[in-house]
């Protein structure tokens, strides 16, 4: 038994470590696009946090979630959060299951790639939306009466860059369309439901964004529009984005791209183009582009050219 054991933990380190370098290798060809997603997280956070400054608690608007959904009320508003929060690890633990299992579809690198071009887009689309105008927040921080509703002028540009970390994440008030937590839970969602291998996984995972939704809008910390927006938005998103994004490689293959590999189109016309050449007689190399007729016919004059100068020296 301690030999199996001790043979098994041999074999996981050395899957470990050569996915390790696969992915190391991958990291140093994309780690701008993975930079640049990740500072404009901050970026999406500062713009949340300056809309703040904006908001002006008021009434709270009519809403048909607010009529159909009872109110779970105030000390039962982290159960949304403690939902988004199992959805975000899940997914981020899945990203990394290469690392250990035989059974591999994606690389951990340029999934999450990926996944910061779908969040970024969908992020510009909620700053022009929520700047655009201002709604007085549903929820308990940002209605009238609260010390949170209104932010005082900033005492300094640090203060503004330091965005109170992480209470003024929390405590946010007029970042309302569209909601943020649908779209990191949508994108995960259809990131999976693309290169997931578990069926029942891919259905329990929508039936998670239903209810995470469902949630949202009883603890009040947005409007049903909000949620509503954010489902047709994100999803028209990836649809587009990923149509312009290169595929992930075939993970079967055993081959490893030091580049973002081709998309499924430009493979395509490139394969084609291949086996016109080949038909024609020609290489693949793209130095030699005629055809073989050309060859062909060059290949004749040469040859009647050298018989007719043999025939007159023979005379």
């Amino acid at each position: 038994m301690t030999l199996y054991i001790g043979r098994e933990a041999s074999k996981l380190w050395k899957r470990i470590c050569a996915e390790t370098t696969t992915e190391i290798n991958l990291l140093l060809d994309n780690w701008i696009y993975l930079l640049a997603g990740l500072i404009f997280q901050y970026i999406h956070g500062l713009a949340a946090r300056g809309v703040h400054y904006l908001h002006r608690p008021g009434p709270t608007l009519q809403d048909l979630g607010f009529f159909i959904l009872p109110e779970l009320g105030q000390d039962k508003g982290y159960i949304s959060e403690t939902v988004f929060t199992c959805v975000f690890l899940s997914f981020l633990l899945w990203t990394f299951h290469p690392f250990i299992f035989k059974t591999k579809k994606i690389y951990t690198v340029l999934v999450w790639c990926r996944v910061l071009a779908f969040l970024v887009a969908s992020q510009i689309l909620r700053i022009v939306t929520f700047y655009s105008t201002q709604l007085p927040g549903p929820n308990y921080h940002c209605r009238e009466g609260s010390k949170l509703a209104r932010l005082p002028k900033p005492e300094s540009v640090l203060e503004v860059l330091l965005i109170n970390f992480p209470r003024g994440v929390i405590y946010g008030c007029g970042d309302l369309i569209f909601s943020s937590h649908m779209i990191f839970t949508l994108v995960f969602v259809l990131t999976y439901q693309k290169y997931g291998t578990r069926r029942c996984i891919k259905q329990l995972a929508w039936l998670v964004a239903i209810i995470q939704s469902l949630l949202i809008v009883a603890s009040r910390k947005h409007y049903t529009v909000d949620v509503v927006v954010a489902w047709y938005t994100v999803n028209l998103v990836v649809f587009f984005i990923d149509k312009k994004l290169p595929e992930l490689p075939d993970r079967t293959s055993g081959n490893l791209p030091l580049l973002l590999p081709l998309s499924t189109k430009d493979k395509d016309s490139k394969t084609k183009e291949e086996n016109q050449k080949l038909l024609n007689g020609n290489s693949v190399d793209p130095a030699d582009w005629r055809r073989r007729s050309e060859v062909n016919g060059k290949t004749m004059e040469d040859a009647n050219g050298l018989h007719a100068d043999t025939a007159m020296n023979g005379a």
